[in-house]
């Protein structure tokens, strides 16, 4: 933790130095000021964790000393030390801003707890704040890892709705990633400062889906030995994310309907209902046109759930980010298991590009953390990963057609993993680098598709092209 950071007023030159030598024993960083002018000025251009005044200053009154730091930092805990006789004008300094007093002659010990507890408010903001930036790290748009064509234009979708109440249903398949999505919508709106609550509607009984969603009373029935709260109220002012509500049994989804309609609850075994203000996005990895059709779905809560309707590709037909993931969950899982583990060999990453992936992003960060924790080297080989089979799903190519996919993505990801970097490349992939350059020309790939290659190196590789087999 960083030292903390106090500031120190008292016109009595030897306790303030008896102070200052304390609280630096403590652990503290000190600023001390023999006046309350000094103080002040002082304020302006620093911040302080916590400040220490003297309610009686030589020609200045504590309380407005006081008052013009809270002025200058507001929420700024402020101590006022004063002598047993002037302590009704102490209360009267909390009650215009002052955090607490302590009264001379102090112990140590008593100073301490006393700055202890001030601190204990600012710590605890400063952590909330943290958190919060945490999350706006791993949540935000920039930050995701994805920049194949499929994603990105999911991303403007998103950005055009996060900002907006309007229900969000999220379709795709197990594994791609519908919950991260739904926390970077989450994260992304105007409601990132509120909860974020997140319900499986395939892993709760059909018998306490009402009591988890609205919450019930006392009583209410025989196992009810106390009232609770539902996931709508715990998720007000925030949203509430029901993932495979495919799965929600039909007698709840007329009350769910109710709720969304209404945005208002009633608890189970309450007279009243009452009024939440919440954004529901749903996710389902099933065809809810076709539940409709069948009658397992109810056509009108269907309609108000999908105002927006998003789809999240599956991993197969986004392959462009498949070694940015891969090399994101190498990173990730390599520091978990404290080893060093550089990347991917070539053949490894083709391994990787070519699996049909049919547990899409989850699957892939499983294989990778097992391949980490499997490696004895500093770089993930083929053995390590599972052997690659033909997804059902996929019709066979004609093998012209599938070589010059395999040639034009193993290509693309060699670009990808060196950076752009064309001799390495050429290196990796066993080629003469202006083979290799042909071999880019004929797919029109170009090294400034990755970052930081300029131009040079590939007029060079021109010039290089043109030379016979001899004269290389």
């Amino acid at each position: 933790m960083d030292q903390e950071h106090l500031l120190v007023v008292d016109d009595d030159e030897g306790l303030l130095h008896l102070l200052k030598m304390r609280l630096a024993a403590m652990g503290f960083a000190v600023t001390p000021c023999t006046t309350g002018a000094e103080a002040i000025e002082t304020a302006k251009k620093k911040m302080f964790d916590l400040a220490i005044t003297d309610l009686r200053l030589r020609d200045e009154d504590g309380l407005d000393v006081t008052e013009e730091l809270l002025r200058i930092h507001p929420g700024l805990p402020v101590i006022i030390l004063t002598a047993h006789g002037s302590i009704p004008n102490a209360v009267e300094a909390m009650q215009r801003g002052a955090f607490g007093y302590l009264t001379k002659p102090f112990d140590d010990k008593d100073l301490k707890a006393s700055i202890e507890k001030a601190l204990a408010q600012q710590r605890m903001s400063r952590e909330i704040q943290r958190l919060k930036s945490l999350v706006k790290e791993l949540y935000g748009l920039e930050n995701v890892v994805a920049r194949s064509p499929a994603m990105q234009r999911l991303f403007q979708q998103i950005a055009q709705v996060a900002d907006s109440d309007a229900t969000i249903l999220l379709f795709g398949e197990t594994g791609t990633g519908k919950e991260v999505m739904a926390r970077v919508i989450h994260t992304n709106s105007r409601r990132s400062k509120g909860p974020f609550v997140a319900l499986n509607c395939a892993a709760i009984p059909e018998t306490l889906f009402e009591s988890e969603l609205f919450g019930h009373v006392k009583g209410a029935f025989t196992s009810a030995h106390g009232a609770k709260r539902g996931l709508f109220q715990m998720a007000n002012g925030g949203t509430l994310f029901l993932d495979e509500i495919g799965e929600m049994p039909l007698s709840m989804q007329a009350k769910l309907l109710r709720a969304v309609q209404e945005r208002e609850v009633r608890e189970v075994g309450a007279e009243t209902t009452t009024k939440v203000d919440v954004r529901i996005i749903a996710a389902t990895n099933k065809d809810l046109g076709e539940a409709v059709k069948h009658g397992r779905f109810r056509n009108d809560l269907y309609y108000r759930i999908s105002v927006v309707p998003l789809f999240i590709p599956p991993l197969r037909d986004r392959r462009d980010d498949i070694p940015l993931l891969a090399q994101h969950f190498l990173k990730v899982s390599a520091t978990r298991a404290n080893k060093e583990i550089k990347g991917f060999t070539p053949a490894a990453l083709h391994r990787l590009m070519v699996n049909p992936w049919l547990g899409n992003v989850r699957e892939l960060e499983n294989v990778i953390e097992k391949a980490v924790v499997m490696s004895r080297q500093d770089m993930i080989t083929p053995d390590l990963l599972p052997s690659v089979g033909v997804s059902p799903e996929a019709p066979l190519k004609p093998l012209t057609e599938a070589r010059e996919e395999f040639e034009r993505t193993y290509l693309k990801n060699l670009l990808q993993l060196t950076g752009g970097n064309i001799s390495r490349a050429a290196q990796f992939a066993g080629r003469y680098r202006a083979d290799f350059y042909k071999m880019l020309k004929k797919y029109g790939l170009h090294p400034s598709m990755t970052k930081g290659k300029s131009d040079s190196e590939f007029e060079d590789i021109e010039r290089e092209s043109s030379l016979t087999e001899a004269e290389r």
